[in-house]
């Protein structure tokens, strides 16, 4: 996509820069208020972002040609993701990039914290040398209580257990075996809250985490416990942080981050062993420079027609998965567009059923699922769709969707199986990827086949009976159009058969007509099977 156009709203080191001018046309706009950027996101194909844009709905919408939005950092706060998604636009963030930088400063505000460091150095600098006001706490053998143990969780955990920290984690999505490997025992929240002497929270802000802790959970914790947060503002409820460190229950918390930024006029401010930094979590020579290369090379990979890396709106497949699905991914997509134009009727359910090897793969087969419902629904729809929005676009048209995994594949290492139903009838096809990546669709309904899905087809149901296949050959070579190959899959001889012709080029409508009022044939249709990138 030669010709795109990106506009980078928010100051952007220069190497993410250099790669995105390098591949595209690039604008830096910065400081735009909401109507301002609606006035010009309409032009560009990407936006470009950190913390300091709002990519609201309104916005969203205005971007006719978007195809991208990259956060250049961990969260994505700041952006409507669910607009986004419905309307087909990647959403792709840098969640490596500034981990270490984040962890560093986390651990810079537990020692500050632990030894009053910045309320020390104040007091210096204003002549006093009050030694004793300052009386700190050890860390050794304290119990840290990490709250989100993804990438910032687990390398601060690190950083602790070197300190001779205990290590405690809450996260619903990592096992007791995975964490004790780390050097970490995994708990409830509820019980995390009641053992930790230190609480530091890595979670996202969702529903789930908003105001995690409260009143209710603070009045759980140990008296004098000590709370960081360069996570996201919002997890804590500042007003009940604020009443607890008065009363003395939390001695003292290191905020990075707050429900309102900038925090002028909160009271947290005014408490002298609450610790605050402006928002510094990734705030490092090395993170910023990180964080927009990995923005910038997702960008311009989705913009030539490939994927992010760390897309945040469809199903992420590991790395070490990718090589291996790719192939199931791009023939699953060229199944459902197979499909759905073989098939009569408004279509009303998909049951996707994934046998033999794939089942190794289990927990990334709703990547492929995507693909198999962009492949039905892109035929019939003006909506563009893609990995991004398929599933909403189905289910916004009640469309009911199954994925299940076997481990049988009926004498095939590896079969997809598409179901699909409509309000008239029901067709089902199979395929399969062999040895380096061939593809093949391998029945439709009870018939064999042995179909290269690519092109052009025309799949017909007739009569098994001499001349009938003939008479068909014979309208398309009138009409200049040529089979590239040909598939008859029948059940037994003289009954039904169905017939699948690859041919060279688009078969007119009036063409098709021809071949279904000829004697013999009782449906014939005509179908375009997409080979593009996924």
């Amino acid at each position: 996509m030669a010709n795109a156009r990106i506009l980078v709203s928010d100051p952007l080191a220069e190497e993410g820069l250099v790669i995105l001018k390098e591949a595209f046309t690039v604008d830096v706009k910065t400081d735009l208020k909401e109507d301002e950027l609606c006035g010009v996101i309409g032009e560009y194909d990407a936006l470009i972002v950190r913390s300091g844009t709002e990519v609201t709905a309104k916005v969203i919408t205005a971007g006719k040609k978007l195809r991208f939005i990259g956060r250049a950092g961990v969260g994505v706060d700041n952006v409507d993701v669910d607009a986004a998604t419905r309307q087909g636009v990647i959403v792709a963030n840098a969640p490596e990039g500034n981990t270490l930088a984040a962890t560093e400063h986390t651990m810079a505000m537990m020692l500050s914290l632990a030894r009053n460091i910045p309320q020390a150095n104040a007091s210096l600098k204003k002549k006093e040398w009050k030694r004793s006001k300052f009386m700190g706490v050890e860390l050794n053998e304290k119990t840290l209580g990490i709250v989100g143990f993804g990438r910032i969780g687990r390398e601060v955990a690190k950083r602790a257990n070197a300190m001779d920290m205990k290590c405690v984690a809450y996260d619903p999505f990592i096992s007791k075996e995975r964490a004790a490997q780390l050097g970490v025992r995994v708990m409830s929240l509820a019980e995390l809250f009641t053992v930790a002497d230190v609480i530091t929270v890595h979670t996202p802000l969702i529903k789930e985490t908003k105001h995690v802790i409260n009143a209710k959970s603070i009045a759980t914790m140990k008296d004098g416990v000590r709370i960081i947060n360069c996570a996201r503002g919002g997890i804590i409820d500042e007003a009940a942080l604020v009443d607890a460190i008065k009363s003395g229950k939390v001695a003292g918390a290191a905020l990075d981050v707050f429900e309102t930024e900038p925090p002028l006029e909160s009271p947290l401010l005014s408490l002298d062993n609450v610790i605050v930094t402006p928002h510094l979590g990734a705030s490092t020579v090395e993170a910023q420079k990180n964080v927009a290369i990995q923005v910038a090379k997702q960008c311009v990979e989705v913009l030539n027609g490939g994927s992010a890396k760390y897309v945040v709106n469809a199903p992420i497949v590991p790395t070490e998965h990718a090589e291996v699905l790719e192939p199931f991914a791009e023939l699953a997509e060229k199944m459902g567009r197979f499909a759905i134009q073989t098939v009569e009727g408004r279509l009303a359910s998909v049951e996707c059923i994934y046998g033999g090897e794939l089942a190794a793969y289990a927990g990334s087969m709703k990547f492929v699922t995507r693909l198999v419902l962009k492949g039905l629904l892109d035929p019939i729809l003006q909506t563009p769709v893609n990995i991004v929005n398929a599933e909403f676009v189905a289910k916004e048209r009640g469309i009911a969707m199954s994925e299940t995994v076997t481990e049988e594949a009926h004498g095939f290492k590896n079969l997809i199986t598409i179901r699909v139903k409509t309000d008239k009838t029901e067709e089902t096809v199979c395929g399969t990827v062999f040895v380096k990546g061939r593809s093949r669709i391998v029945s439709v309904d009870k018939y064999t086949m042995d179909l290269i899905p690519e092109g052009y087809v025309i799949v017909s149901r007739h009569l098994d009976k001499p001349g009938v296949i003939g008479r068909a050959s014979t309208i398309l070579g009138k009409c200049n159009i040529n089979i590239a190959g040909m598939q008859v899959g029948r059940i037994n001889a003289g009954e039904e058969a169905l017939m699948v012709l690859n041919v060279d080029s688009e078969v007119p409508e009036d063409v098709m007509k021809e071949i279904r009022s000829m004697p013999g044939i009782f449906s014939a249709t005509f179908a375009k099977i997409s080979s593009k990138k996924i």
